[in-house]
């Protein structure tokens, strides 16, 4: 009878969660560039810029800014999954196994527990968020709008001395509510999407994990669109000529948006968000269940 494998520690969970999270995004941050982009597209020309298609958008961009522009931003979406990656997983898995000693994990259990570490994930890395929507669209700005920031860190000081610690929360009401939907979808999903694709005749292995992952990024990437949006608007806002804020709320910066440019600007940039979401779900499962399987060996 094959013997039940000894629990990981806490710092093996956290720092696999971590690692695989940056791994993964590493493989998707063109994927993110393109989303982001796209998505703020709509900020121009007072929200009448017409929307382009991802295939157009994409070779326009490499033509005028070359392939390195994908990777605009790769330092702060490496360390914002060094938060955000290590914390979600990390606190999900730690949540889970409390809860378990008191009762049977079930579905609801796990969607509770997930949005609940989504949410706590996202608020821990917010400021970095930031950073990274203002990094990856910077520059598409006129040259003297642009930020210019040298660095992740570098962006980090300069919004704290330049526009105060608040600012790093810029966006962290959307953030936190889509962060909250995907964790719980996102496990919820892909669990069921496995027995289905199992049953299905696709096994239980790779092919399976990868149909199931980007099946559960598809449903999550649809219904949290429009909070994508409303943080990209929020965390990459600035102040008119009176200091008056276009953005104030979630719900104020979706209706705003929709209102001004059409429900359907709300969804601007989905086939990138969709690589960004499906592909770094796919990498960031695979990646922390084999480092996680050559730690066991290695003990």
């Amino acid at each position: 009878m094959a013997t039940a494998e000894k629990p990981l520690s806490k710092g093996v969970i956290f720092g696999t969660s971590g690692l695989g999270g940056v791994l993964g995004w590493i493989a998707v941050h063109p994927f993110n560039t393109l989303a982001v982009r796209m998505n703020l597209e709509g900020m121009k020309a007072g929200g009448n810029a017409k929307p382009t298609s991802f295939v157009s958008f994409t070779s326009n961009l490499l033509k005028t800014e070359g392939a390195s522009s994908l990777y605009a931003g790769i330092g702060a979406g490496c360390l914002r999954q060094v938060f955000y990656a290590t914390a979600r997983y990390g606190l999900f898995e730690t949540f889970r196994d409390t809860l378990a000693k008191y009762r049977k994990t079930d579905f609801a259990q796990r969607f509770a527990t997930a949005a609940v570490a989504g949410g706590c994930a996202a608020l821990i890395s917010c400021p970095v968020e930031v950073c990274l929507v203002r990094m990856s669209n910077d520059a598409s700005l006129p040259a003297d709008q642009k930020r210019n920031y040298k660095s992740v860190f570098d962006a980090i000081l300069r919004i704290a001395r330049e526009e105060g610690l608040p600012t790093f929360w810029s966006g962290s009401q959307p953030f936190v509510l889509r962060a909250m939907v995907v964790g719980g979808t996102q496990v919820a999903t892909y669990d069921q999407f496995k027995l289905l694709y199992r049953d299905a005749g696709l096994g239980s292995g790779l092919t399976n994990q990868f149909a199931s992952s980007m099946s559960a990024g598809l449903i999550y990437s649809l219904i949290t669109m429009p909070l994508e949006t409303a943080k990209n608007r929020m965390a990459f806002m600035k102040p008119d000529a009176s200091g008056k804020l276009p953005y104030t709320s979630t719900v104020q910066t979706v209706t705003t948006v929709a209102r001004s440019e059409g429900i359907l600007a709300l969804w601007n940039g989905f086939l990138p968000y969709y690589g960004r979401c499906g592909g770094h779900t796919v990498t960031m499962f695979i990646a922390v269940d084999q480092i996680r399987m050559m730690y066991r060996k290695l003990q």
